[in-house]
């Protein structure tokens, strides 16, 4: 599950944001909806443990996310969160396959070449495991990411603007890959986007407005 209370974040320079209390139980979808610069994808980010709140408090699969050191943070990120970020951070020096071998690296556990190979096939992107990511088109490497991100079994799976690079057909796998995963595992899953194919996907999803005048801009 996930919740915060009393969340602030200020970039420096910038009005502080304001986060309203959430509470996202175990199992459960939330949508965050809002224009860019409303918050969004700093709220995702404090809650991955990427960002550390000014103030407030963020619980996620029953951990306090700010009192963990950032090393432990990073180690426990990697073992209970998946994260696929707008920026996809695959590593151009390793092919599709390796990039996917790093969530293991991170969570210091074995590689399961086994459960790779599943989650290139669930995407349809078995062709591509040999390839570097600049042999990958925009959508292509916003699926590499998607299988990468999933690959765990998270409790909690974060997926900022997921459909962004997808046409209808490729953005509608990605979210029945997003929804499938979470409900396998059990896991709490919370997309921020303003893609309205997203809420016909996941219509029993709740869903939560971010209001960037009330909140403050997100650089």
């Amino acid at each position: 599950m996930i919740q915060t209370r009393d969340l602030r974040f200020a970039y420096a320079g910038h009005a502080p944001l304001c986060f309203r209390d959430v509470t996202v139980p175990q199992g459960g979808n939330l949508l965050l909806r809002g224009a860019s610069g409303s918050g969004k994808s700093t709220w995702l980010a404090l809650v991955a443990g990427l960002l550390t709140p000014a103030a407030g408090e963020v619980v996620v699969a029953g951990q306090s996310v700010g009192t963990l050191p950032s090393g432990q943070r990073d180690r426990w990120r990697a073992n209970h969160v998946g994260f696929l970020p707008q920026k996809l951070h695959l590593s151009g020096a390793l092919t599709v396959q390796d990039n996917l071998a790093l969530a293991y690296f991170a969570a210091g556990a074995p590689v399961d070449r086994e459960a790779i190979r599943h989650a290139l096939a669930s995407l349809d992107i078995t062709a591509l495991a040999g390839r570097r990511p600049h042999q990958l088109s925009g959508g292509q490497a916003q699926r590499v990411a998607l299988a990468r991100a999933v690959l765990m079994q998270p409790q909690v799976i974060l997926a900022d603007e997921p459909t962004a690079s997808l046409d209808d057909l490729a953005g509608q796998s990605a979210l029945a890959l997003l929804a499938q995963t979470a409900h396998d595992a059990g896991a709490t899953l919370v997309i921020a986007t303003h893609d309205a194919r997203v809420r016909q996907a996941l219509p029993q999803a709740q869903e939560l407005p971010f209001d960037p005048l009330r909140q403050g801009v997100d650089p």
